[in-house]
């Protein structure tokens, strides 16, 4: 008897769990797409006085989550709001240094043999994306156009320098502005996509080239894009 009653719970316990298996074949007709990103881009300094130019490969990576709002039956147009992390270095010959708290912008002597000279930005960034794409329910592998605007929250600012007498590192120079915007365009197909960014807000928001010159300068962002879904 007592087996007959196993067998009972255990038949209509395999009943149950059989009726509410999820369905891993059915077709998602309210799908989102590209929910998760990861950038890697090459920085280039725009508009910065004439002394100053970079000397290396500056590197930026990026990481974040988007969250896809379809706006439009067929699911081809979208509106994502996001959040990130993002750090980005610039290589360069402009020296910073600091004195009694006070900071002094110039150009490295050309007879200088350093090892290394690089400002930093780490930053907190939310995008937000207007989308359009040719992807399907059960389709993947699709072309896409991204454009949107990203506001960057800059909590760390890091400048170092290194030749073989001297060495010194800056941090969080509050001659960086905290607050930096520009506008990106995303554009490829599945794995593959095209990514720029051009930021519309200078890199420092006070400080003088040489004690004359205002220190104004922007940054462009050329890379490749990956997204998640």
């Amino acid at each position: 008897m007592k087996r007959f009653f196993l067998i009972i719970i255990f038949l209509n316990f395999y009943s149950a769990f059989s009726q509410d298996a999820p369905n891993f074949e059915a077709v998602d007709s309210l799908y989102r797409e590209d929910q998760f990103y990861f950038v890697t881009t090459y920085n280039a300094i725009q508009n910065a006085p004439k002394p100053i130019s970079q000397n290396s490969f500056s590197a930026g990576l990026g990481i974040g989550f988007l969250r896809d709002f379809p706006v439009n039956k067929s699911r081809t147009f979208a509106i994502a709001p996001g959040i990130g992390f993002a750090y980005n270095n610039y290589k360069q010959n402009l020296l910073i240094s600091e004195k009694d708290g006070q900071r002094y912008y110039s150009v490295i002597d050309g007879a200088i043999d350093y090892k290394k000279n690089k400002f930093a930005i780490y930053s907190v960034d939310i995008p937000i994306e207007i989308r359009w794409r040719t992807s399907t329910f059960n389709s993947h592998k699709f072309w896409r156009i991204y454009s949107g605007i990203k506001l960057s929250y800059n909590f760390l600012n890091q400048s170092r320098y290194i030749d073989t007498n001297e060495s010194f590192k800056i941090n969080n120079n509050p001659d960086f502005n905290k607050i930096t915007y520009g506008v990106y365009l995303t554009t490829g197909f599945n794995t593959w996509n095209l990514y720029g960014y051009y930021g519309l807000q200078n890199i420092f928001k006070k400080g003088s080239f040489n004690n004359e010159e205002p220190l104004k300068m922007n940054s462009l962002n050329l890379g490749l894009m990956f997204y998640i879904l």
